[in-house]
Parts: structure tokens; sequence; C-alpha cells
């Protein structure tokens, strides 16, 4: 079974940083993409950042230039280093795993919460 556990969410101050990190139980973590995905309050989930299994990385353009996603394939961990926050990147945020072509995510994570105070 795959089970996704996502950390480091929080309150923080407009301009900060925070990291979250994902873990992915089970064996698809290598040979599978990963995304990070959002969802504030009345909004529609979006897509901030998505790697593949090759590294290949994609960003929402609100996330350009601010956002980082990495992987680490030996701890089946997937990363989003958020810099510059700001009060509208306040939402839930969730990982999300599945396959590259077509891409698809089938397996979700149950989400932690970003705060940005203005």
């Amino acid at each position: 079974q795959v089970q996704l556990v996502e950390s480091g969410g929080g309150l923080v101050q407009a301009g900060g940083s925070l990291r979250l990190s994902c873990l992915v139980s089970g064996s698809i973590f290598s040979n599978s993409v990963m995304g990070w995905f959002r969802q504030a309050p009345g909004k529609q989930r979006e897509l901030v950042a998505a790697i593949t299994r090759g590294g290949s990385t994609s960003y929402a353009d609100s996330a350009k230039g601010r956002f980082t996603i990495s992987r680490d394939n030996v701890k089946n961990t997937v990363y989003l280093q958020m810099n510059s926050l700001k009060p509208e990147d306040s939402a839930i945020y969730s990982c999300a795993i599945g396959r590259e072509v077509p891409r698809s995510y089938d397996y979700w994570g149950q989400g932690t919460q970003v705060t940005v105070s203005s």
C-alpha cells in the first residue's frame, strides 16, 4: 500500500521560508513522478511543482523563482523549498505520486497547512 505523509507546514511571515517534505512508503517512488499541489479556501487545487523520476522539474508561474522541488530516491522523499513567501501562498499543500506518461497522480497525502502572515 502506498502512503504519503507531508510535514513542514506552519505559520511564517511574508518574505520567510518553509521547507515541506513528503515521505512515500512503498516501492514505486523511484519510478514515479511527484507533485506538490495546493488548495486555498474557495479556490481550485493547483499544481505548484512537479519532478519526474529523471529529475526534470516544472513549476506554476506563481512558484517560479521562489520554490524549488527536489527528490531523494534513497529516502523516498520529495521536498518543496519555498522562499520569499507571500500571503497568497497560504493554502493546504499536498504531495502526490503517479505516472509520467500519460501524466496522472494516483496517490495523495493528507496535506499540510501553510499560512503566510502579512
